[in-house]
C-alpha cells in the first residue's frame, strides 16, 4: 500500500483549507467589492487550482479534472439544483462551454504536435534534425542549450510558439538520451525550450497574440511599424534569453563537460519515412504562412493526424503514446480561463484597483503586475484581451502618463508582461508540452518562471523609464 507522506497531507490541507476559508467568507468581507455568488465560488476554485498546481500534492492533470468537475457542479446551468443562485446578476456557465475545454482547438493543436513527435521519433527524423541544426554549437552542454534557445526563439518570432515547441522538443530526444539519468542538466535542456518559445515571440508584432492585440489600439499618431516594434522587442528578447541561459545553468548544473551526440546517420528512405518528412515539412511551412493561405495553426494541426493514420504510420499502439495526461492538464487551464472571462471575475479583479489614485509609474507597474499574474493562470491572449482595453482607457484619461511613454509605452509594457507569465505547466502551451516530457516537475517550472518573470518585468520597467 502506498503511504501518504506528512508533507503531502500538509500540502493538501493548505490547498483545500484556504479555498474553503474563502468560500465560507461572506462576499462583503472580501477585498473585491460586488462579487456575485458565482464569482465568489469561482474565486475559491481559482485559488484551489493555483495551490494544487504549485504545491503538486496530486498530479497536475488530476487538479485540472477536479477544476472541471467543480465548475460543472457549482457554476454550471446543469449543476446541483439547490446550489444554483437565482439572483438577476448571477451568470451561470453553460455546461457545454465547460466541457468544450476537452475539445478546444488548442487540444487539437497538441494532438497534431504529438503526432508529429511520435512519427519523427519512429523514423529518426528527430535525430537527423538534431544532427543538422545543432552541429554548429559543439558538444558542451551550455552551448547546446544556447543553440536550442536561439533556434526556438527565432522560429517563435514568426510562427506559433506552440508549433515551434513541438518541433524543438522533437530534437530533444537524442540529446536527453546522451545525458546520464539523474543529471540535473536535463532539466535545464528541457526548460530552455518553453522559455525561449514564450520569450521569442515578444520580438515581433506577429510573434505572440498580446502584441497584435496591443497594436490594434496603437493607430494614427501612436502607430508602430513592424521594424519599430522589433527595435523595442528584439533587444529585450536578447537580454532576457541571455539571463535565462545563465540562470538555467545556475539552477540546474550539469556534471558533464560535454555531450557526445550521435551526429552521424542518414535520413531513412522508406516510403513511410518520406511521408513523415513531407508531412513534417508541409505542416511547419503551413504553420509559418497561415496569413497567406488562411488556415490557422489549429486547422493545420489536423493534417498530420490524418496523413499518419490513413497511411498506417500511426496505428492504435501509436495513438496510445499521445500524452493524454497533458491534454487533461491543458483542458483544466482552458476551463479556468473561460470561466474567469465569462463570469466577469477576471474583469472584476482587473478593476479592483483604483488607478486614478496612483502615480504614473505605479499605474504602469500595477497594470503590468496584474497582467503578469493573470497570464500565469489563464491564456495570455485572454489576459491581453481583457487588460489592454483597460490600459488604453487609463492611459487616455491620465495626461500624467506621458512621462511613461503615454499610450504607446503603457500598452507595450502590458503586452510584454502578458508574454512573461510562465510559472505553471498550464500557463502556456509550450510549458505544458515541456512538462509532458516527464523530465521536469511543476516546482522546477515555478521556480524558474518566477525568477525569469520578475527579472523580465524589471527590465521592461527600466527600459520604459530610460526610453521616455
Amino acid at each position: 500500500m502506498t503511504k501518504i507522506s506528512i508533507t503531502t497531507v500538509l500540502r493538501l490541507l493548505v490547498a483545500f483549507g484556504i479555498p474553503l476559508l474563502v468560500l465560507a467568507m461572506p462576499t462583503s468581507a472580501l477585498p473585491i467589492e460586488g462579487l456575485t455568488i458565482i464569482q465568489h465560488r469561482l474565486l475559491a476554485i481559482f485559488i484551489l487550482a493555483a495551490l494544487l498546481w504549485v504545491l503538486e500534492p496530486v498530479p497536475v492533470f488530476a487538479t485540472s479534472i477536479l477544476i472541471i468537475v467543480l465548475q460543472l457542479i457549482l457554476l454550471s446551468d446543469n449543476g446541483l439544483t439547490f446550489l444554483r443562485p437565482s439572483g438577476e446578476h448571477e451568470t451561470l456557465l453553460s455546461y457545454t462551454d465547460i466541457l468544450n475545454a476537452f475539445s478546444s482547438p488548442i487540444i487539437i493543436l497538441f494532438m497534431g504536435g504529438f503526432a508529429l513527435a511520435i512519427a519523427a521519433s519512429r523514423y529518426e527524423l528527430d535525430n537527423n534534425l538534431a544532427r543538422v541544426l545543432l552541429k554548429p554549437f559543439g558538444t558542451q552542454p551550455r552551448y547546446i542549450m544556447l543553440g536550442l534557445m536561439l533556434i526556438t526563439a527565432v522560429f517563435s518570432m514568426f510562427m506559433s510558439n506552440t508549433a515551434t515547441t513541438v518541433m524543438m522538443l522533437a530534437l530533444l530526444g537524442p540529446i536527453v538520451a546522451s545525458v546520464p539519468k539523474g543529471d540535473t542538466g536535463i532539466k535545464a535542456l528541457v526548460l530552455c525550450i518553453p522559455i525561449a518559445a514564450n520569450t521569442g515571440g515578444i520580438a515581433t508584432p506577429i510573434g505572440t497574440p498580446p502584441n497584435a492585440i496591443a497594436l490594434q489600439y496603437l493607430q494614427g499618431e501612436h502607430a508602430i511599424t513592424f521594424g519599430g516594434w522589433m527595435m523595442m522587442g528584439l533587444p529585450f528578447v536578447i537580454v532576457q534569453l541571455a539571463f535565462a541561459w545563465w540562470l538555467l545553468q545556475k539552477l540546474f548544473p550539469t556534471t558533464m563537460d560535454k555531450i557526445e551526440l550521435n551526429l552521424e546517420g542518414k535520413f531513412q528512405k522508406s516510403w513511410q519515412a518520406i511521408v513523415v518528412y513531407i508531412t513534417f515539412a508541409i505542416t511547419i511551412l503551413l504553420w509559418m504562412t497561415s496569413s497567406f493561405h488562411g488556415m490557422n495553426v489549429y486547422v493545420v494541426s489536423v493534417i498530420p493526424l490524418a496523413a499518419f493514420t490513413l497511411t498506417g504510420i500511426m496505428g492504435k499502439e501509436e495513438l496510445k503514446l499521445i500524452n493524454w495526461d497533458v491534454l487533461w492538464l491543458v483542458a483544466g487551464g482552458i476551463a479556468i480561463g473561460m470561466a474567469l472571462g465569462k463570469t466577469g471575475l477576471a474583469e472584476a479583479l482587473a478593476h479592483s484597483i483604483d488607478y486614478a489614485t496612483l502615480s504614473p509609474i505605479v499605474v504602469v507597474i500595477t497594470l503590468s503586475i496584474v497582467c503578469w499574474l493573470m497570464a500565469n493562470f489563464m491564456s495570455n491572449t485572454a489576459t491581453a484581451n481583457l487588460l489592454v482595453p483597460i490600459a488604453a482607457a487609463v492611459a487616455a484619461s491620465m495626461e500624467s502618463l506621458a512621462s511613461m511613454g503615454g499610450l504607446t509605452g503603457v500598452l507595450v509594457v502590458v503586452a510584454f508582461s502578458a508574454s512573461l507569465g510562465m510559472i505553471l505547466p498550464v500557463s502556456t502551451p509550450p510549458n505544458s508540452l515541456a512538462y509532458s516530457t516527464g523530465l521536469i516537475e511543476s516546482k522546477d517550472m515555478a521556480k524558474t518562471g518566477v525568477i525569469i518573470g520578475v527579472v523580465g518585468l524589471l527590465i521592461v520597467y527600466a527600459a520604459a523609464l530610460i526610453i521616455t
